[in-house]
C-alpha cells in the first residue's frame, strides 16, 4: 500500500490558526489569565502614569512660564573669598537701569525681623516667614499678583502695612486681606493690606511679608541693602545682559555677585523631576517583571496541566514548533492583554490627574509605544520555556502521564 507523501506532510498553522489555538487555551483559565494580565497592567499603568503625569506637569510649567515671560534676571549677593555673606550696594538697583536693554528694575531687602499670628505666639515658632521691604513695582516685574485686597502704594509703603505671600498667609491662618486683619511683625501691629497669589517666577515671595522700603528703614532696623534685585531685559539681549550684571551690581567685587533666570529655576526643577521619573520607572519595572514572573508560572503550571493535551495533538500530527508556537501565542496575547489593560489605566490615571490638577493631558507616543513594545517582549520572554518545555515532551510520555 502506497502512502502519498504529502500526508506525511504536517499541516501548517495560519496567523489566525495560532490566535485561535492561543485564545482558547486562555479562555479555558478565565481566572488565572485575569490575574496574572492584571500584575502586567500594574507595571504598564505605573510607568505610563510617571512618564505622563511628568510630561503634563512640565508643559504646564512651560506654559505658564512663557505666559509670564522669561526675560526676567535675578540679582543677588554671594559669598566673599572666606565665606562669609556678601551684600550688594545700595545703589545696585540704579546702575542696572543704565544698562541699555534693561526695561525695568524693582528689588526686596531682607530684613531681621520675624512676623506672627499675634504678640502671643512664642518667638521660635516664627513660620519661616520671612520680612522683606519691597519697592512698589515689584509685582509687575516679578510676575506676582494680589488675589486679595491691594499692593502697596505712596500712602502704605510708609506705614505698618503689609501684603502676604501665598505660603505666608496660609502658614499665619490669613485667608483674605480686611481692614481689621492684622499680624504681629517686629514687635508690633501690621494691618494686612493685600494677600499675593503663587510666583511661578519669583517662588522666594510665596513664603514672605512684604512690607514698604520707608517703613523698614524707620520701624525695623533695615540697612538699605537690596538682596534681590529684578531684572527686565529685552528678550533677545537676555543672555548680554546677563553676561554684565554681576560687574554692573558690584563693580567692586562682582564675583560675590550671583545672577540667575527664571529659566534656570526651571533646569533644576526638570533634572528633579528626572531624577525622581527614573525611580518610579525603576519601581514599574519591577512592578512589570513581577507580572512576567506570574506569566512564567501560569504557562509553567498550563504546561503541566496540558500534558495529555499536548500528548494527542503530538499522536495526530503537530510537530515540536507548533507545539511551542501554541504557548509562545497564549504568553503573548496573555501580555497583550496586560498591555492594553495598563495602557488604558495608565492614560485614565494621568487624564484624571492632570483634570484634577488643571493641566493639559500631555502622554507621549513614544511612551505608550514602547509600554506595548515591553509587554510583548516580557511576554516572550515569560513563554519561552514553558513553550520549550512542552515540545520536547514526546506523544507517549505525554499520554502516559497521569
Amino acid at each position: 500500500m502506497l502512502t502519498d507523501p504529502a500526508a506525511l506532510v504536517p499541516a501548517r498553522l495560519s496567523p489566525g490558526d495560532v490566535i485561535r489555538v492561543g485564545g482558547a487555551g486562555l479562555r479555558s483559565r478565565p481566572l488565572r489569565v485575569f490575574l496574572s494580565a492584571l500584575g502586567i497592567a500594574i507595571g504598564i499603568a505605573a510607568m505610563l502614569g510617571v512618564v505622563g503625569i511628568s510630561a503634563s506637569s512640565r508643559e504646564d510649567l512651560d506654559r505658564r512660564l512663557a505666559a509670564l515671560g522669561t526675560n526676567l534676571l535675578t540679582v543677588s549677593p554671594g559669598q566673599d573669598l572666606f565665606g562669609k555673606a556678601s551684600h550688594l550696594p545700595a545703589e545696585a538697583e540704579r546702575m542696572i537701569g543704565r544698562i541699555g536693554t534693561v526695561t525695568s528694575v524693582t528689588a526686596t531687602g531682607m530684613t531681621q525681623a520675624k512676623v506672627y499670628r499675634n504678640d502671643r505666639v512664642p518667638p521660635g515658632e516664627s513660620g519661616g516667614i520671612s520680612v522683606q521691604a519691597a519697592r512698589l513695582n515689584l509685582l509687575r516685574d516679578a510676575g506676582a499678583a494680589v488675589v486679595s485686597g491691594t499692593w502697596l502704594n505712596e500712602a502704605t509703603r510708609r506705614y505698618p502695612a503689609v501684603v502676604l505671600g501665598a505660603k505666608a498667609a496660609d502658614r499665619l491662618g490669613v485667608t483674605r486681606a480686611e481692614p481689621e486683619q492684622r499680624v504681629w511683625l517686629g514687635g508690633r501691629w501690621f494691618t494686612v493690606v493685600g494677600v499675593l497669589g503663587l510666583a511661578p517666577l519669583a517662588p522666594e515671595l510665596d513664603t514672605s511679608a512684604l512690607v514698604g522700603w520707608p517703613v523698614a528703614r524707620e520701624r525695623l532696623g533695615f540697612d538699605g541693602y537690596p538682596t534681590t534685585v529684578y531684572t527686565r531685559a529685552e528678550e533677545r539681549h537676555v543672555l548680554d545682559v546677563r553676561a554684565v550684571l554681576a560687574a554692573t551690581a558690584n563693580p567692586e567685587h562682582s564675583t560675590e555677585v550671583q545672577v540667575s533666570r527664571p529659566s534656570d529655576a526651571l533646569a533644576a526643577k526638570q533634572a528633579t523631576d528626572a531624577t525622581l521619573s527614573a525611580l518610579l520607572l525603576g519601581l514599574g519595572g519591577v512592578a512589570l517583571l513581577v507580572g512576567g514572573v506570574g506569566v512564567a508560572n501560569m504557562m509553567v503550571i498550563s504546561v503541566l496541566e496540558r500534558r495529555a493535551e499536548i500528548g494527542l495533538r503530538r499522536s495526530l500530527g503537530a510537530t515540536r514548533g507548533q507545539i511551542r508556537l501554541q504557548f509562545v501565542a497564549e504568553s503573548q496575547l496573555l501580555s497583550a492583554l496586560g498591555g492594553a489593560g495598563g495602557v488604558l489605566l495608565g492614560l485614565g490615571v494621568t487624564a484624571g490627574y492632570a483634570a484634577y490638577q488643571g493641566w493639559r493631558t500631555v502622554v507621549p507616543v513614544w511612551a505608550t509605544a514602547g509600554a506595548m513594545i515591553a509587554t510583548l517582549l516580557i511576554g516572550g520572554i515569560a513563554g519561552f520555556y514553558p513553550a520549550v518545555r512542552a515540545a520536547r515532551m514526546s506523544p507517549t510520555e505525554a499520554l502516559s502521564m497521569p
